[in-house]
């Protein structure tokens, strides 16, 4: 069915953009190349990548599927990266809301500004580029040039980037670190691709206005599980706009901030939010998860202690943990052909 709007898509841009190495489009029977569809990841059908230096990007196409919608998609794609600032002035207006990359240069027809626009063109979805070249830039090329991080908090620092600009792997390694937080707010939007990623969620919910929180739990999982990322994802949520899930743990807005775990099965709440500042409890909530004993207790009561008498038997208290709340935005069977029961793959 997406076939021929696929087509037609790629026509119209073609004309747009006639030299065939500025936009390709492509397709891979996955039945005929497992291989390919396997090194991708592929779970489902019609999936569309993009990929940009070879490089495969991390957000696939979600939009609507329709020509004018794919071409739009590729035409913003195209789009400068990197927005050139005319005069300094023009940072104390920038959306703080957001995380700004900015890099200042002597001159735009250099390699280090090469690979500066290079890392943009990959990560201009989670991170604003700016960038500022002679005159207006040196003021801050007092060292020479240099790229800056400028976090979303204005009470946090800017940082510096101090690695060779002209390596691209160590100036995309660093900015991505940066655009890409360990703690990811969690919406609408982007809950199908997170859901994708097939990783248990920690989340904080918690009022929008009510930073305080968020940073109290950005700063404890920084401290407590900066190991575990890559087991679980850790994320935020507006509690206002996720009355759903609340409701199933028996929560609502009132009592945020609320610290949950979704194994895609059951959602298990945090104890009191306060006891997120004891040192190794939100850590071993997580061992908890990973250990099965959450998921244990649920179902059978805590796990037998030392403190039973001898000679008396532990009483099981089952209990039934509420449904995975967030596995409801995961792809869709009405919207794609799921691979998830398919042998090759």
């Amino acid at each position: 069915m997406l076939h021929p709007i696929f087509e037609e898509a790629s026509n119209v841009i073609k004309e747009e953009y006639p030299n065939e190495n500025q936009v390709v489009f492509a397709r891979v029977d996955c039945d005929q190349h497992s291989d390919i569809a396997q090194r991708y990841r592929i779970s489902k059908y019609p999936t569309l990548k993009l990929f940009r230096n070879g490089m495969m990007m991390k957000r696939e196409y979600r939009g609507q599927r329709s020509v004018k919608a794919l071409a739009d998609y590729i035409r913003q794609q195209k789009s400068d990266p990197v927005q050139e600032l005319h005069s300094l002035e023009e940072i104390t207006t920038l959306d703080r809301s957001k995380i700004n990359i900015i890099g200042y240069f002597e001159q735009k027809d250099s390699d280090k500004y090469r690979v500066f626009e290079r890392v943009a063109s990959i990560l201009h979805d989670d991170c604003a580029f700016l960038s500022a070249f002679g005159s207006v830039s040196k003021p801050e090329r007092f060292s020479g040039d240099n790229i800056i991080y400028k976090p979303p908090m204005l009470s946090a620092p800017d940082m510096v980037y101090l690695g060779s600009m002209t390596n691209f792997d160590a100036t995309f390694s660093w900015i991505q670190d940066k655009c890409v937080p360990l703690v990811r707010e969690i919406t609408f939007e982007n809950g199908e691709e997170l859901t994708e990623e097939g990783l248990p969620f920690l989340i904080l919910f918690h009022m929008k206005e009510d930073t305080e929180s968020l940073e109290i739990f950005q700063n404890e999982v920084a401290r407590q599980l900066i190991s575990e990322k890559g087991t679980i994802n850790f994320l935020h949520a507006d509690c206002d706009k996720f009355r759903h899930p609340l409701l199933h743990i028996q929560k609502t807005p009132a009592d945020c901030p609320v610290i949950a775990i979704d194994s895609f099965r059951h959602m298990y709440v945090f104890g009191d939010f306060k006891d997120v500042l004891v040192p190794g409890k939100l850590k071993q909530f997580v061992f908890d998860l990973h250990s099965g004993k959450l998921h244990r207790e649920f179902h059978h009561g805590p796990d037998p202690t030392l403190d039973i008498a001898p000679g008396q038997e532990s009483q099981d208290v089952a209990s039934s943990p509420p449904e995975s709340s967030f596995q409801k935005l995961a792809p869709s069977e009405y919207r794609y052909t799921l691979l998830r029961d398919r042998d090759e793959l």
